[in-house]
């Protein structure tokens, strides 16, 4: 069984007077990057594709799913990390305290340490259906590889490409995974 992670493609960039985060699309680069992912993803034949319902993410996988005839089906628990921050110059010095300490929580947000166990706890029970083909974000992607035993840093998800695919292939659900996508041996 498989777990087919993306990250989505290009987004407009955040602003204070920027469209908000759950209806933040791509950019016309991303929409062009998404269309050239689709054959790539429909080639691992997945039976189901699930998405983080932010427009950014579901665009990135919607040209896949209709290349396969199918729905995506937005899913709350596959959203962004809720990080207690706002967008702006700070957001690097923010993301490098959360990544040294896990367990720090901003007001109003998760910590890394909550979102790894939310992230986990969302893919799971995907393992027990078809191949899926799950679209979401960076940080999210990246705290779900943890809560599967694989240790990545703030470096990690900065290097991550837009879009980026991981194909997660488990023995069975109580197994660790192996792991193909970017950062990781081919």
């Amino acid at each position: 069984m498989r777990l087919i992670l993306v990250r989505h493609a290009a987004p407009v960039i955040p602003s204070s007077g920027g469209p908000a985060e759950l209806i933040r699309p791509l950019t016309d680069a991303g929409l062009r990057a998404a269309a050239e992912l689709a054959p790539r993803l429909a080639a691992l034949h997945p039976g189901v594709v699930v998405s983080s319902p932010y427009l950014r993410a579901v665009q990135t996988v919607r040209p896949a799913a209709l290349k396969l005839g199918l729905r995506v089906h937005p899913r709350l628990a596959l959203r962004e990390w809720d990080s207690g921050f706002e967008p702006g110059p700070d957001y690097a010095r923010h993301h490098t305290e959360s990544w040294a300490d896990p367990a720090l929580a901003r007001a109003g947000g998760e910590s890394l340490t909550q979102l790894t166990e939310r992230a986990a706890g969302a893919l799971r029970p995907l393992l027990t259906g078809p191949d899926t083909v799950v679209g979401s974000h960076g940080t999210f992607l990246s705290r779900a590889l943890v809560g599967f035993g694989f240790s990545v840093d703030w470096s990690f998800v900065r290097a991550m490409p837009m879009p980026a695919v991981y194909v997660l292939e488990f023995a069975d659900p109580a197994s660790p995974p192996v792991v193909s996508g970017p950062g990781f041996p081919a």
